[in-house]
């Protein structure tokens, strides 16, 4: 591959959007350009590299060989470019996946991070699952996310770091007419026999569903059939309506209608949320972010683990403040 005397960064973040989503559609709306833009960016990049990046099908784009082995360079001269005007105070937004909307613990640490950086343009994303956004901090399409860090799979743990932001005390989400909705709280013994709604079969999620089969192990509740997979709030409430079953929640988790929120106790159980971003990343954002996670969560004593609660072993280590 030749490589020529000049190039610019616009050509390469062409390239490197259209190897992430292989969809020169997709693609351009991710770059707000026209789609007609785009590919000439791509056809002129290809020509001044004297080689084909992409095989483009009626049905299909692919990358070529050449255009596998540029990927790892053009995220290194980009990466680059933004540490350069970084430190120029010339700052890309920092987007930011809240996991779901409603969540209170991600969006307080947001609203202070944005109250601590206001020259910085922080904008939420909702990805719904520290799994399902691992893949998208990895490539590059978000920055930070929110979720149980040692839920992870170890080989993306490697390649990404976090702070542990609260220790959220978890909650049973009851239809109004369930045995259980009339306690102000409920004692985890109380749901032995039920069989309890925890995201089974969202690829997205699993780090959330292998927190309730460590809860529930040995106290005879039972993790629910996976659901047709819910896209919004709104749908996720249709669904959940109809299955009629508890729902394993956080305390801030957002009210649905006809149900009820109960706090569990005895004992409490908690759900680790961190802050988590990928390796390397330098952005003055994200700086704005830990401090936020640090001052909301000594104010409101979220890190502190309450003595008799219960939490997972392999959270106590991944997840130490």
């Amino acid at each position: 591959m030749p490589a020529p005397a000049h190039l610019d960064p616009r050509l390469l973040r062409a390239f490197v959007t259209v190897a992430e989503e292989l969809h020169f559609t997709r693609a351009a709306a991710r770059l707000y350009v026209a789609q007609q833009a785009l590919s000439r960016d791509v056809r002129r990049l290809e020509r001044e590299l004297g080689t084909e990046l992409f095989v483009r099908t009626t049905r299909q784009v692919t990358l070529t060989a050449d255009g596998e082995r540029l990927v790892p360079h053009a995220r290194r001269v980009l990466a680059a470019q933004e540490a350069l005007f970084a430190a120029f105070g010339q700052v890309r937004p920092l987007l930011v996946d809240l996991n779901s909307p409603g969540l209170g613990t991600p969006r307080r640490v947001l609203h202070r991070a944005r109250e601590l950086a206001p020259d910085c343009e922080l904008m939420a994303r909702y990805e719904s699952g520290l799994t399902g956004a691992a893949g998208e901090l990895l490539a590059g399409r978000i920055d930070v996310s929110f979720g149980r860090f040692a839920g992870l799979d170890p080989g993306l743990r490697r390649q990404l770091e976090h702070r542990i932001v609260r220790y959220e005390p978890m909650a049973v989400v009851l239809p109004e007419d369930h045995r259980l909705a009339s306690h102000a709280r409920v004692p985890l013994a109380s749901l032995a026999g039920e069989t309890v709604y925890a995201g089974a079969g969202n690829p997205r999620t699993p780090e959330w569903t292998d927190l309730a089969r460590r809860l529930f192990e040995g106290r005879g509740i039972e993790v629910a059939a996976p659901l047709p997979p819910a896209v919004g709030d709104e749908e996720f409430q249709r669904v959940m309506a109809r299955a009629r079953c508890p729902v394993l929640a956080v305390v801030d988790f957002p009210a649905m209608p006809g149900t009820v929120r109960r706090p569990l106790v005895d004992p409490v159980p908690l759900s680790p949320v961190s802050l988590v971003w990928r390796k390397g990343l330098t952005h003055p954002g994200l700086q704005a972010l830990r401090r936020a996670a640090g001052e909301v969560g000594q104010q409101e004593g979220w890190s502190r683990v309450p003595e008799g609660a219960w939490l997972p072993e392999p959270d106590r280590w991944a997840c130490a403040p």
